[in-house]
């Protein structure tokens, strides 16, 4: 942390009297019309301060010797009387408000006027309790010029702009460290600029004639006082080469460039410096100074200067970025809303550091540079990933998955860039321009991944696949949660090549079990049901073997796949019962093959729910037609039909005539009687659970047999699509 005991060392524009040197050979300030006659040195040797006579008019020497003596008593009880002045008291300013009058210096009423001399010397000392009387001074000067020639009154001037050079000298050496001085000192100084500024005034407020004497006046001392504060500021904004901030950078800052350090330490010194001005400068000057303003825009134009020179050069991306945060982040909330400057800071209105064209051309460049850079990132992340894969590198196992780095090194550099433009006030416009970028990202990622599916199975080849399942998790979790900021439209097109993944992956692990469990549901038909119990014995063993292999999806992809089994094992059951073979003309028969049928329905039921399945909408599907194949009233099986058909919407009559043709005893009048319960449509939704969908309509029996919707079902979508898409893993699916 700075000390502030440096706080305001600067150089000075102004002059500096040499001390060495009488003031009459010190060169002046050419105040403005004055006449532009010289002093030669002749007349400086001549105008030596060797004595007090040197500088006072009353004894001045004339150069004609024919004055009388008369004349020459009037003119000294006249500068007498001028001096007269000086007898008076000085009333004090006090700074709270604005001054009325002329400050002035209480003097005894007795005590002499100092002499030139004494004036010389103590303001080499900067005393500035002298101010008054060189005031006094210079009136008396102006004011009565009698007796005295054009070269005397001109040598006489400079000798009180010499003076008054060094006056300003002691008083600039005050204001320009205003925390290194006594309070008293300080207060003094002010005091001398503020008499220069009301004498200005007063001036400017007469009507003089014409005169030899240059003008002097207006000196504006307040003015240059405000030089002053520009002229330290800068110096104090200009970073040394050994200030090299090596504390913790502000949240966003990640250049280390000459340019960030010098945009830090700008940053921190005037935050730091208005601190002090505001709690140890503002209660000592007075209001028309308006110190705390001054300053502040003092520092604020000049950072502001700097950021603008910047951007007339090409910009890289660090540098637009560098530029943003100061101007959008850093700037207005660490140093405009700062706790203790915000007051002072909001009304001086300093506005913001670059103007709003030059600020939204830094947006545009911004964004577009950012955008294209993440889409580059993602895209160098998929390519490492999908190398891993031609290597046949078995994916990492965490916590019993597969698992792969991608998900993680893709979202953290979204969201790096998303903390990125917050940080610059541009989180709301990148939002959506991060999850487009997203959305093409997984359209490729999805590409990739089905581009390895149908290249040679190397021997990772299935523990690559679940990895990739388990990778959508990840990605449905991060999208889920930034849905809310996104359109419905761009959200759907994210999770599109998620399910994709994830169907593709899916059908890939069941291929197999799915091939070897056809043949034993054929079985069932072949047999007629009669060694039903050791078929549906050894599918379930078959698939139980299966099992452990899935134990490295997550959870979630657990429940899903062990779901599509309990979809299969239940929809090919079903197919079996409806390939019209089976014709059972007595209710004995039918009440035997009920049984049968809610006996694998329950082994099956429970062989899948203990395994994990959440398909429990699939349980009263086989008891419920083994319930329609017990029934021998024909009201009786219309009520269970409509109850069916309210759980399954997709049941048609297709289906319902292929499992009436067991029921030999039912006449075609009955069969037709029970179908007309379907012509009552229970609508669709997208809720609705698939099973009958999937199930092919069996071939029409006596040209009675049509569709519940008027047409056949096709075998429109897979198994596996309709598995997962009954159960939404994210909820924008």
């Amino acid at each position: 942390m700075m000390k502030m005991m440096t706080f305001f060392q600067t150089s000075v524009g102004d002059h500096q009297t040499n001390p060495s040197m009488p003031p009459q050979y010190e060169p002046e300030l050419s105040p403005t019309g004055r006449k532009p006659r010289a002093v030669s040195e002749t007349e400086s040797d001549t105008a030596s301060l060797a004595s007090s006579e040197d500088l006072s008019p009353h004894m001045e020497r004339v150069s004609t010797q024919d004055k009388d003596e008369k004349k020459k008593k009037k003119k000294k009880k006249g500068i007498i009387k001028m001096f007269d002045v000086l007898t008076r008291g000085m009333r004090k300013k006090s700074h709270s408000g604005p001054t009325a009058e002329v400050p002035e210096t209480v003097v005894k009423p007795d005590a002499p006027p100092p002499t030139v001399e004494e004036l010389y010397s103590a303001l080499k000392q900067e005393r500035l309790e002298m101010a008054p009387h060189l005031l006094m001074l210079e009136r008396a000067l102006v004011q009565d010029t009698t007796g005295m020639n054009e070269e005397d009154l001109i040598c006489q001037q400079s000798k009180v702009e010499a003076l008054y050079t060094l006056l300003w000298s002691a008083v600039l050496r005050v204001v320009r460290r205003p925390l290194e001085n006594e309070p008293e000192l300080l207060l003094q100084a002010l005091n001398v600029i503020l008499e220069q500024e009301q004498e200005d005034q007063r001036v400017a407020a007469e009507e003089r004639g014409p005169s030899v004497l240059a003008t002097t006046r207006p000196r504006h001392w307040l003015k240059r006082w405000q030089e002053n504060v520009k002229d330290s500021v800068e110096e104090r904004m200009t970073r040394p080469p050994s200030a090299i901030l090596d504390g913790p950078r502000p949240e966003g800052m990640e250049a280390s460039s000459e340019a960030a350090q010098s945009f830090l330490y700008m940053g921190k010194t005037m935050k730091e410096d208005l601190l002090a001005v505001a709690q140890r400068l503002q209660p000592l000057y007075p209001a028309e100074f308006n110190v705390f303003c001054t300053y502040a825009t003092c520092y604020h134009n000049y950072f502001s200067s700097q950021l603008t020179a910047m951007t007339q050069f090409e910009l890289n991306d660090q540098d637009t970025s560098l530029l943003l945060l100061w101007v959008k982040n850093l700037y207005p909330n660490d140093i405009i809303n700062h706790p203790k400057l915000s007051e002072e800071l909001q009304a001086a209105g300093l506005g913001s550091l670059l103007p709003p064209k030059k600020t939204r051309k830094l947006e545009v460049d911004y964004i577009s540079n950012e955008t294209a850079n993440v889409q580059e990132l993602m895209m160098r992340g998929l390519a490492l990933e999908v190398e891993r894969w031609s290597e046949d590198e078995e994916p990492m196992n965490l916590e019993g998955y597969f698992h792969s780095e991608l998900p993680i090194d893709i979202i953290q550099i979204i969201s790096a860039a998303q903390v990125k433009a917050d940080t610059r006030a541009l989180g709301e416009q990148m939002k959506p321009l991060l999850m487009a970028k997203f959305s093409s990202f997984l359209k490729s990622y999805q590409q990739a991944f089905a581009d390895f599916t149908e290249k040679s199975k190397p021997k990772h080849y299935r523990a690559t696949i679940m990895a990739n399942i388990n990778n959508c998790l990840t990605f449905r979790t991060y999208t889920d949660k930034e849905s809310k900021a996104m359109e419905k439209d761009l959200s759907s097109y994210i999770f599109h090549p998620l399910r994709e993944i994830e169907q593709s992956g899916f059908n890939i692990l069941l291929q197999n079990l799915f091939l070897a469990l056809k043949s034993l549901f054929k079985r069932l038909t072949q047999t007629r049901w009669a060694t039903h119990e050791e078929t549906v014995a050894e599918i379930i063993k078959i698939t139980s073997d299966c099992l452990p292999e899935f134990k490295a999806l997550r959870k979630r992809y657990q429940e899903d796949i062990m779901e599509a089994i309990h979809l299969y094992l239940v929809k090919e059951y079903i197919i079996r019962l409806s390939k019209r073979r089976l014709v059972l003309r007595t209710a004995d028969l039918q009440l035997n093959l009920a049984d049968q049928i809610s006996a694998d329905a329950k082994n099956i039921q429970c062989f899948c729910a203990q395994n994990g399945s959440p398909a429990a909408w699939l349980e009263p599907a086989l008891p419920t037609l083994a319930e329609i194949i017990r029934l021998q009233d024909t009201s009786a099986i219309k009520i269970e039909v409509a109850t069916f058909a309210s759980r399954f919407p997709d049941f048609s009559k297709g289906h319902l005539g292929a499992i009436l043709t067991i029921k030999g005893n039912l006449s075609n009048s009955e069969i037709k009687s029970i179908k007309s319960i379907l012509d009552v449509s229970t609508l669709l939704t997208d809720s609705s659970r698939s099973l009958f969908s999937l199930i092919k309509d069996p071939p029409h029996s006596h040209g009675m047999v049509h569709s519940r919707f008027g047409m056949d079902q096709g075998w429109t979508k897979t198994l596996l699509s309709l598995t997962l898409t009954s159960r939404p893993l994210g909820a924008a699916c």
